[in-house]
């Protein structure tokens, strides 16, 4: 596989996998707070990356660094407020990465702080450092995973967190959008519209954490 930076590639993939697991187990354990046994019936209530891998976002993190993974199943059938509930399901997961970017913020300070008073020529540097690199990325990683998905455009948590929000007679029409909710969504990135909206978020996110 020509151009493919191996190197940088088993760097990221750790954080990258871990915070698309992060994000659908958060999903699956709020719905089965309020109720739902769907995700834990079909084993998905796990940190187990494998069972949260989809094979078109795996390949598509080997190509265009960035991936993601099958959405966990949700019955909304089972919650006592159903919309009330699902706000919170949606929620949970880009809430999740917001929270994960946080503590890898921290703790890559701390390492490269750490670091910082180890020699050089040190074998512990040889642990350090790519420790903070992963912890870097895992900052990055896990902001692009909160602010995209609050984008309020079907099938994305924003828009599902948005429904449970609006009065019902304009959730309903709203949510019927989903049907069309992809096609909007390659457009826009085919586009460069969403990059054009969220990077500057990112970036704003990333320098204010690892500042």
């Amino acid at each position: 596989m020509n151009g493919i930076d191996i190197p940088g590639l088993i760097l990221l993939a750790p954080p990258l996998l871990f915070a698309l697991t992060i994000h659908e187990f958060a999903h699956g354990y709020v719905a089965y707070f309020f109720g739902d046994p769907t995700a834990k019936a079909l084993g998905r209530l796990t940190l187990n990356p494998l069972k949260h891998l989809d094979p078109i976002g795996t390949i598509a993190f080997f190509f265009i660094r960035f991936g993601w993974a099958k959405p966990v199943p949700v019955n909304p059938n089972y919650f006592k407020n159903p919309r009330q509930d699902m706000l919170w399901v949606a929620l949970a997961g880009p809430a999740t990465n917001l929270a994960m970017a946080v503590i890898s913020a921290i703790l890559a300070k701390f390492i490269i702080l750490t670091a910082s008073n180890v020699p050089l020529n040190s074998a512990a540097i040889a642990i350090l450092y790519p420790m903070a690199k992963m912890l870097v990325a895992s900052v990055w990683i896990n902001l692009v995973l909160c602010i995209f998905n609050f984008l309020p455009i079907p099938p994305l948590d924003g828009s599902r967190i948005l429904t449970g929000l609006l009065p019902e007679h304009l959730a309903r029409p709203y949510a019927s959008l989903e049907r069309y909710g992809f096609i909007i969504l390659i457009l826009l990135m085919l586009t460069n519209t969403i990059s054009r909206l969220i990077m500057p978020i990112i970036v704003f996110a990333n320098n204010l954490l690892l500042s």
